[in-house]
């Protein structure tokens, strides 16, 4: 087993952050590279082709984070897992409980190394995958019960000199724009704030609001109409008269949620 060469995948949303963690892998001895994927549906099918020893998941990815990636790969095909992070305890303290591995951002060389290390003292113990799904189905358990929080009922938003508390319900939807986020009510009311989508997605209710893409949340109780377009996705128009469009993997989720009888 000492001669066996480790093969690897990494999966974040981010490119500088893909590429980062490809350089660091390329200094360590014995690894192979073999695939990066942008978003987690695309981890999911890289695993599967590619069947790695051990993938590397960043845990908030848009649409597909870490955790749902492994929950979606077949048991068959599960690798070991080692989730990438920003520092977040309820994660921590979950994966730790659960003996999954973890790396914090920005990941160091030795911590890396040790991540390795510790995938191939595994991979030598042979350790069966159904203890592996099992681990990560508890770990996914703990980290959402200790993460859960109420929802948010309103935005505070800077306005001039003011601070205005914008209601959730009177949103109709939100669209990233880099690191803004641009939020249309239903009167057709626009403001402006600096956030990161999903981390404001995880803290409204998922009855009320819907991703139509990867940078785009929409009220569900906005959408007046939803109009079939080229390719397999959809053209929703809300409310308040916004038209925005649906990207190809949400649009097969609409259609068994909204759009099924």
């Amino acid at each position: 087993m000492s001669g066996t060469v480790l093969r690897v995948i990494i999966a974040d949303d981010e490119r500088p952050a893909r590429k980062f963690l490809a350089g660091l892998l390329k200094e360590c001895d014995g690894v192979e590279l073999v695939g990066e994927a942008a978003a987690g549906v695309e981890a999911v099918s890289l695993i599967e082709s590619q069947r790695p020893h051990l993938a590397l998941l960043d845990l908030q990815m848009p649409e597909l984070g870490g955790l749902d990636v492994a929950r979606r790969v077949p048991k068959s095909a599960l690798p070991l897992i080692a989730f990438v992070t920003a520092f977040d305890d309820h994660a921590i303290e979950a994966f730790e409980l659960n003996a999954i591995d973890y790396l914090l951002k920005p990941v160091q060389q030795t911590r890396l190394q040790a991540t390795l290390d510790r995938a191939r003292d595994r991979m030598r113990a042979a350790e069966p995958a159904e203890s592996r799904a099992a681990a990560l189905a508890s770990a996914a358990a703990s980290y959402e019960r200790a993460a859960r929080r109420p929802f948010t009922d309103r935005l505070p938003v800077r306005c001039r000199d003011e601070v205005v508390l914008v209601s959730v319900r009177q949103i109709a939807s939100i669209a990233s724009e880099g690191e803004l986020l641009h939020i249309t009510t239903l009167a057709n009311e626009r403001y402006t704030i600096t956030h990161r989508l999903h981390l404001l997605e995880a803290r409204l209710d998922p009855r009320r609001f819907i991703r139509l893409g990867r940078g785009t949340l929409a009220n569900v109780d906005a959408i007046t109409r939803v109009s079939p377009m080229p390719g397999g996705t959809y053209l929703a128009t809300l409310s308040n008269g916004q038209q925005l469009q649906v990207s190809r993997i949400q649009s097969r989720l609409l259609r068994d949620t909204l759009l099924k009888l």
